[in-house]
């Protein structure tokens, strides 16, 4: 099974980088991932053709490689320090972005894979909450309940389907 990483936390953060440094980079990265998403929500089998995938992969890699002029050049460690050199929160991101390619880009390759995790997440934040409120829940058959709910409470059901009845059958 491929990984993939949530491309909305990543707008964010190019965002961000934007706003407080103007990199340039960062607002080429930023259009890139924001018109792939597009393209693929467009196309019929909802990822991109392989000649596609190339060229986005292409400029991807051009952009990372243009990063790295524009980033300024890391500190060496002063002398008797030991540990790890901090890295910016730009600098990460450039890092992250250029070691995870793959996991990025799997949205447009895989049509099973979506460009954010913003689902996943709303469907988890119900019992984080509930979690959070009691400590846990008592026992794992109410755990279960919980979950079976909010799944019948989140299908997109037709309005005269639903009755309150049909929720517990």
């Amino acid at each position: 099974m491929n990984s993939t990483l949530c491309g909305s936390h990543f707008l964010r953060e190019l965002i961000f980088i934007v706003d407080m440094h103007n990199y340039a980079w960062a607002r080429n990265m930023k259009r890139l991932l924001q018109e792939a998403c597009k393209e693929v929500s467009r196309s019929t089998e909802k990822r991109l053709s392989d000649k596609m995938f190339a060229n986005l992969q292409k400029r991807y890699r051009n952009i990372l490689r243009s990063a790295e002029k524009e980033l300024p050049v890391s500190l060496s460690k002063l002398n008797g320090k030991r540990g790890k050199l901090a890295k910016s929160e730009v600098h990460n991101l450039w890092e992250r972005l250029k070691i995870h390619e793959a996991a990025v880009l799997l949205f447009a390759k895989d049509p099973h894979v979506s460009f954010t995790n913003n689902r996943a997440e709303r469907d988890l934040r119900m019992s984080k909450v509930k979690q959070k409120i009691s400590g846990c829940f008592s026992v794992s058959e109410y755990a279960h309940a919980c979950c079976r709910i909010s799944s019948y409470l989140q299908i997109p059901w037709p309005i005269e389907d639903i009755t309150l009845l049909s929720l517990f059958k």
